[in-house]
């Protein structure tokens, strides 16, 4: 494919701004840790909102939704859009939590609610396990995603596509730091979605697919369309549906959609102004990222089908694609390559944004584990603010060419997808319950974490999981192994937290002074505090959990309902459509009316 004067226009353009923003902020992130990693703790919600949004519009995203598509239809996406309910708990329970706490890494909260040996093996391991492992992981979904796009689209080697989008996103992400990432991110936001709201309109009515009503009619895609599972597939039902709502978005620990908050979306609530700019943060991210953003990418895989509707097409179309690299994912690239001058040069800007952003993310917040919670804590705990930013700069690199390196090795997104949620599987209730019970301590989450692992890599790599999982042989049905795998870590972790000691008293105390938890897991602790003759409740505040919890399902009506109406305002479907945004509506005012009260709460 040929790229015109105006394509690589639109690509030097944007690749020079971004540089630019880089090399202009580089002397201000670089005068301290907290400049570099959370940019002073000084970011408005809305530029917050935007990088979050931003950092998951990654290249691997569409990719990972067409193959989806393509494979388990339209409520395949299940599989994801459940964790909006993971998100909006975060929104209206945990995201002020995170902001009172105060610390620099989501993983510096093991000390400050946890104590002594264990806790600080924990941070120590997690910063080694997250930051580096499954952060490189991540990180080379995305770059796979990339060299997909750079194979198809412009029939680059493996390797020059790696070099040339990850070489100027490390430079951009080395040198500018989370001000830099999140300045970056404005301008990304707006180019990828351009590109991807141009790039759907574009390949829709292209005269092959003949527009979207010829499109819904197709016969490769209309058993492709429903928003919800067939309900008499009983495998479709319980494996993309039943799992996923009722499971799924509190068990597992899933990079950006961690239970209770986490990762890089726990460093933009800690870069925050205050509690109320972590919160608009986060919700704004959440009705963007689930409501509004996967459509075009739908459309798209959709229209695939007509074009290319199995893998072997794809390989016709594209013989120099190596088999190893084969793959429904690769569908999106594929219609990508039928754009014209001018839009090209728009859509494959706008891949290169989804790139930079994901990345950038990514590196600048595994790095801040790798300097606050290895480096400064187990190596040089004297490190001057100097040392500590040319540490965070340097693990920027390396971790870059770790997943460049990882990347070169994967076949497709969607089994890393699957592989990552099994491994966090069980989890996830830890990191909802730490804040509200003071009798999980670090032996608890020490026990989750290595079960979980162990036992997804005995299922996944050994014959035993085979003999009792495997869709046609085994002993269950496959969708069982995740059912197992939660199961079997809760049973775990439940167990160890009964036979080891609790958290000392000093430990606890001091953290509920700090964070002002409340609710009846607390009420041991404050009790006994008082018995003693000193308080640790420190505000009047009514506990604003159950308040919370009615938001995130007010939001929860009001996210779907937005979803599933523009679906069926494209589908042409108008009855539906209208009622569903009759519902997005008032679900909207009631939520509000929630959300003020809770507002005027907090200080």
């Amino acid at each position: 494919m040929e790229l015109s004067t105006l394509d690589y226009a639109f690509i030097i353009v944007f690749f020079s701004i971004v540089l630019l923003i880089g090399v202009l902020v580089s002397k201000k992130s670089g005068k301290d840790s907290s400049e570099y990693f959370l940019s002073g703790r000084t970011m408005p919600w809305w530029l917050l909102g935007l990088s979050m949004v931003a950092t998951t519009f990654s290249t691997d995203t569409p990719n990972l939704v067409t193959d989806i598509v393509r494979t388990n239809g339209v409520s395949g996406n299940w599989v994801w859009w459940a964790f909006l309910i993971t998100g909006l708990l975060t929104v209206f329970v945990y995201a002020k939590l995170w902001r009172k706490s105060n610390v620099n890494t989501d993983l510096e909260f093991y000390e400050l609610r946890y104590g002594g040996a264990p806790a600080r093996f924990l941070r120590k391991f997690r910063a080694l396990y997250l930051g580096v492992i499954f952060n490189v992981i991540t990180m080379s979904s995305v770059t796979l995603a990339a060299i997909k796009i750079g194979s198809i689209m412009l029939g680059l080697e493996p390797w020059q596509t790696v070099i040339s989008a990850g070489l100027i996103t490390v430079t951009f992400s080395a040198l500018g730091g989370f001000k830099g990432v999140v300045y970056t991110d404005f301008l990304l936001f707006f180019v990828a979605m351009s590109g991807a709201i141009g790039a759907a309109y574009y390949l829709v009515n292209l005269p092959e697919v003949g527009g979207v009503a010829a499109l819904l009619t197709h016969d490769n895609v209309a058993g492709k369309l429903s928003i919800l599972p067939d309900f008499t597939d009983r495998q479709a039902l319980i494996t993309l549906f039943v799992i996923p709502l009722a499971v799924q978005w509190w068990s597992s620990w899933y990079p950006g959609a961690e239970p209770g908050g986490g990762g890089y979306i726990a460093q933009r609530m800690l870069a925050a102004k205050n509690e109320n700019h972590a919160i608009g943060a986060t919700f704004f991210f959440n009705i963007m990222h689930y409501a509004l953003r996967p459509w075009p990418w739908i459309l798209v895989a959709l229209a695939s089908l007509v074009v290319y509707p199995d893998v072997a097409s794809i390989h016709e179309a594209f013989p120099n694609i190596t088999e190893d690299k084969l793959g429904h994912d690769l569908a999106y690239s594929a219609m990508l390559t039928k754009l014209p001058s001018g839009l090209l040069g728009v859509v494959l800007a706008s891949l290169v944004a989804a790139y930079m952003s994901t990345i950038s993310t990514q590196l600048n917040w595994g790095s801040s584990y790798i300097v606050y919670d290895y480096y400064k804590q187990q190596i040089n705990p004297n490190a001057s603010e100097k040392r500590l930013v040319a540490v965070g700069r340097i693990s920027t690199v390396c971790l870059m060419v770790f997943s460049a390196a990882l990347a070169l090795l994967l076949q497709n997104a969607l089994q890393l997808f699957e592989v990552l949620l099994v491994f966090g599987a069980g989890t996830g209730l830890i990191f909802i319950l730490r804040w509200f019970w003071w009798r999980i301590n670090a032996w608890s989450e020490i026990a989750a974490m290595f079960a979980s692992g162990i036992i997804s890599i005995v299922l996944k790599l050994t014959p035993l999981g085979a003999f009792f999982f495997a869709p046609e042989t085994g002993v269950f049905p496959d969708w069982m192994e995740y059912l197992f795998v939660v199961a079997a870590t809760t049973l775990i972790w439940l167990t160890v937290t009964f036979m080891t000691q609790p958290e000392s008293k000093e430990v606890l105390q001091s953290f509920y002074r700090k964070i002002q938890p409340g609710g009846p897991g607390w009420k041991k602790i404050v009790l006994e505090a008082e018995a003693e003759h000193h308080s640790l409740v420190t505000t009047r505040e009514k506990w604003s959990v159950p308040s919370g919890i009615s938001a995130m399902l007010l939001g929860c009506v009001l996210i779907y309902s937005c979803m599933f109406a523009t679906g069926y305002w494209i589908y042409g479907k108008q009855t539906q459509a209208l009622v569903l945004t009759g519902l997005a509506i008032v679900s909207g005012f009631l939520l509000a009316k929630v959300w003020n009260r809770m507002k005027d709460r907090i200080l």
